[in-house]
């Protein structure tokens, strides 16, 4: 398993865990919003903000993230390779490239949504704390931030 910047070369394969995941996430239920989170990507990979977990030439996990608005954009790893601490490995290489003294956030489904029950899980194991309550791609979800 390698954890390194996304190239253009990884798009395709990126593309293809996003469509594998797109049920977990508001904003990629359609097929032109699959369309806009590819050009998303190319954009965070072009930017060095793309991160892919990789084995052999397959992405198993992706991050986005901005380093601008500190900020983690998107998490997931393909669920046959969860509970491997990939996810928690590709944070950590985030927090490496982003500024030691600014607080990180993410935003996440509510409580009570079992789409965001892992995902809220996690974020609290790796030290972000639960924040104010907002809306995306017209779904509740909570923003949780990392201290720094």
């Amino acid at each position: 398993m390698t954890i390194a910047l996304g190239t253009r070369q990884d798009i395709d394969s990126w593309m293809r865990l996003a469509e594998k995941v797109r049920d977990s996430f508001p904003g990629l239920e359609t097929w032109e919003a699959l369309d806009g989170h590819r050009r998303t990507v190319l954009e965070f990979m072009e930017s060095g903000g793309a991160i892919c977990a990789k084995e052999q030439a397959e992405v198993v996990g992706a991050l986005l993230f901005s380093r601008e608005h500190n900020m983690l954009c998107f998490l997931a790893v393909d669920a046959r390779h969860r509970r491997q601490h990939i996810a928690e490995n590709m944070v950590s290489y985030m927090l490496t490239m982003m500024d030691s003294h600014s607080d990180i956030s993410v935003t996440t489904y509510r409580e009570g949504v079992p789409e965001g029950e892992a995902a809220r899980a996690f974020y609290q194991r790796m030290g972000f704390t639960p924040g104010k309550l907002t809306e995306e791609f017209g779904s509740p979800v909570q923003e949780f931030v990392l201290k720094r």
